[in-house]
């Protein structure tokens, strides 16, 4: 029997103007996880509809979106930046990551299939080769890819929902922390969590988060420290940024 006219519609109707926002949404998200547009630098509706081959509607709308979730915040005109991380705004994340990524991770503990396990391993051992070469651009992402196994074995969509927002605003400052030796204290802590998690002990898993959390802010702190503020001034006004097609 033939579908009905409705669904023959349907299925051949083209791409809408939401499904492209969307998409562009998710490009610029992924592009401030991964520091493709760094702290201190700010970049325009038109750099990234020519980059993204879309026009600047679906741009400016994912970039209010991301204003609206605090990811970006605007500069001047039509150009947006990383919005600056004051030491009050870093000690507001840090406490609520804690509190929020804590409970993610003690469901995990207490749900994780141990078939996942094999997963936390294999991120695990990508981070320490990273480590080994030095390698940023490898590392972050499977630190990403490691918290984020975790957060979605608690089983809660809106608990995944609010960390991903929280990694918005921090994610794009990890990238500071790549030359210091923090990354390799980080997969320490990262090691602790894996056998909490295959222990189902959801305390001590909640432990060594918190001890991820905090090493990373106080490095944090220590690099954003060493910036006085005419550095940071001069290059909030720079507007280069590299982003990848």
């Amino acid at each position: 029997m033939a579908p009905p006219r409705a669904q023959q519609e349907l299925s051949y109707s083209p791409v809408s103007r939401a499904t492209i926002q969307d998409h562009v949404y998710l490009r610029m998200r992924e592009l401030i996880l991964t520091g493709g547009i760094e702290p201190g630098r700010t970049v325009t509706v038109q750099s990234l509809a020519e980059a993204f081959g879309v026009s600047a509607m679906p741009v400016r709308e994912a970039m209010q979106r991301l204003v609206a979730e605090k990811a970006l915040t605007n500069v001047a005109g039509r150009s947006v930046g990383i919005p600056f991380l004051s030491p009050e705004r870093l000690d507001d994340l840090q406490r609520v990551r804690i509190e929020v990524e804590g409970t993610a991770i003690g469901w995990a503990a207490e749900a994780m299939p141990p078939d996942e396990l094999g997963l936390l391993d294999d991120l695990i051992r990508e981070m320490d080769e990273a480590r080994e070469q030095d390698d940023r651009a490898r590392y972050v992402p499977a630190n990403r890819a490691f918290h984020f196994a975790i957060y979605r074995a608690s089983g809660s969509d809106t608990l995944l929902s609010i960390i991903e927002s929280l990694w918005l605003q921090i994610g794009p400052f990890f990238n500071l922390l790549s030359a210091s030796d923090a990354w390799g204290a980080s997969n320490d802590h990262h090691r602790v969590m894996r056998a909490a998690i295959a222990a189902r002990d959801p305390a001590q898993a909640r432990r060594a988060l918190r001890r991820d959390i905090d090493d990373a802010a106080a490095m944090l702190r220590r690099l954003l420290g060493e910036e006085t503020p005419a550095v940071a001034r001069t290059k909030r006004r720079k507007a280069a940024v590299l982003v990848t097609p």
